[in-house]
């Protein structure tokens, strides 16, 4: 036992502390602001005595009311994990948890199921196990969650232009003085000044987003706070300590996941986080914002790990460590600010012909925000995606209306730097047209990428699709046949065709090498 431990943290490590069996020795984990203590079933948190600039637990009442918060907004998202806080009793130098009448109480402990490491995104990750499954699941759990988030007027100031400009120009005072040690001078000028024309370029869309972004949201999303606990996905450790690093813009919640993918050299897994995410929450206006929330979340990591690499009291072995991976923070941070040429992706064919199924397997390899018109039209229905949608939202106007909605979106995020996938059948020739033409007046490039299959093989995929947000079924077949309109002399120089009966998998690599030209 270390004698440098307070006498509470002594007690908390011996077995007959707790009221339930426990699994010997008592493990202690440490954070810069709390002991965790691991005991086998269960594990308890208890709050150091700490100040720093965002939090402060100097005294009991404090840590009560951080130790409540915390239980409040991680039960939101794991609720299995979270259990309850407990009193710790102290009579004369003996400590314990059970009632006394005689005994005052002199902190608190946040009880929490114990789940096995290896369960960790982060281990998962190590040992390979991280899969397209893992993070399309997260995305559809993030994005539901960020719908049921609390805002209020009191939350939103925190989403305001100048809020964010506070928090940016915060970050850089902090690695200003790591200048020559983690990053470069011009990184750190580069970088800066990207993100502060960036904020001011989309200050009408900041303030736009305030008033439904703005959410009380999870604040620290990284592989090291998901985990798999009885085959379900539990995000955990939610910031509670400070509500300017919570209440932010969801695509802000977003980034932090999508940047410690990126990190970690997995951007497919990441962008098929962020698209699943952005096709069930219909946000792709927020991936606008996404390149400078990228950067912003690099940058605060490259922040933390100089910090660590700097205190005097860690071995040298690790400050090299951190030292090392600051520098790899602050280059990430940097590569986010040097945005592609956007590009438009058109799929185009029947139903049934494998336009979404290569497109999944695109946009990871491409980087590409990937819109599906099934999904733009049941937002724009205001209906959920796996609804089975009514006659009411096919009619004339509302396919009007949803190759509208695509086609925006696709200028939009194309303008932006994205590569985006348009993924409809695109079978008339206006509406690929109208792509092709706002396209090339944006100096942006367009493509069309045309799927076909044998009908007999249309007819049997739409009869075995199951769990897609599609409605299409076999009987409109022969209707689309007669409705698809050629592609004209000049739209043939921007198509490719993959016939989806074969295997496509060369072509498609072809066709990505291309884009990267």
């Amino acid at each position: 036992m270390d004698a440098a431990f307070p006498p509470l943290i002594q007690q908390m490590l011996q077995p007959d502390f707790y009221p339930h069996p426990v699994q010997t020795p008592v493990q202690l984990l440490q954070t810069h602001i709390s002991y965790v203590f691991l005991t086998g079933e269960f594990a308890y948190k208890v709050k150091k005595s700490t100040q720093f600039g965002f939090l402060d637990f100097t005294n009991l009442e404090k840590r009560a009311y951080f130790c409540q918060t915390e239980l409040r907004l991680n039960r939101r998202l794991s609720p299995n994990l979270y259990l309850a806080v407990l009193p710790i009793y102290q009579s004369q130098d003996s400590f314990h948890l059970n009632p006394n009448p005689q005994a005052e109480i002199a902190d608190y402990a946040l009880k929490m199921r114990q789940f096995p490491q290896e369960g960790l995104f982060s281990h998962l990750f190590k040992a390979n196990k991280l899969t397209s499954e893992h993070l399309s699941k997260l995305g559809k759990i993030v994005a539901e969650f960020h719908t049921t988030a609390t805002t209020n007027l009191e939350i939103q100031t925190y989403g305001t232009y100048a809020a964010i400009c506070r928090t940016d120009e915060d970050n850089y005072n902090i690695s200003k003085s790591f200048i020559n040690q983690s990053q470069t001078p011009d990184q750190f000028q580069n970088t800066q000044a990207f993100t502060q024309q960036f904020w001011q370029t989309h200050q009408a869309r900041i303030t736009q987003r305030q008033s439904h972004s703005i959410r009380e949201c999870h604040g620290d999303l990284h592989l090291n706070n998901v985990c798999l606990f009885q085959d379900q996905i539990q995000i955990f450790d939610c910031i509670e300590f400070c509500p300017e690093f919570r209440n932010i813009d969801v695509i802000y919640d977003v980034a932090f996941m999508v940047m410690d993918l990126d990190f970690h050299d997995r951007s497919d897994l990441a962008n098929i986080f962020l698209n699943t995410y952005l096709e069930i929450t219909g946000d792709y206006e927020g991936a606008i914002l996404l390149p400078a929330y990228l950067s912003m979340r690099a940058t605060i990591r490259g922040n933390v790990n100089s910090m660590t690499a700097a205190d005097p009291a860690i071995p040298p072995s690790e400050q090299a460590d951190h030292w090392h991976q600051a520098q790899q923070y602050f280059h990430l941070a940097y590569l986010y600010t040097q945005r592609p040429q956007g590009q438009i992706v058109i799929m185009s064919g029947l139903s049934g012909s494998g336009k979404s199924t290569v497109a999944h397997r695109l946009a990871p390899q491409s980087h590409a925000i990937h819109i599906r018109s099934d999904a733009v039209r049941k937002h724009l229905a205001r209906m959920p995606l796996h609804e089975l949608g009514t006659e009411a939202i096919y009619t004339p106007a509302m396919t009007e209306k949803t190759y509208q909605r695509l086609i925006d979106l696709g200028l939009l995020l194309a303008q932006e730097g994205w590569t985006v996938i348009l993924d409809a059948k695109f079978d008339q020739r206006s509406w690929r047209t109208a792509v092709m033409e706002q396209a090339k007046t944006a100096q942006i490039k367009g493509h069309i990428l045309y799927c076909t299959a044998s009908l007999d093989t249309l007819i049997t995929r739409l009869h075995h699709r199951a769990g897609d947000i599609s409605d299409a079924t076999a009987d409109l077949l022969q209707h689309q046949q007669q409705g698809f309109q050629p592609f004209s002399q000049s739209e043939q120089q921007h198509v490719t065709t993959l016939d989806t009966q074969k295997n496509w998998d060369t072509q498609l690599t072809s066709f990505i090498e291309s884009l990267a030209k």
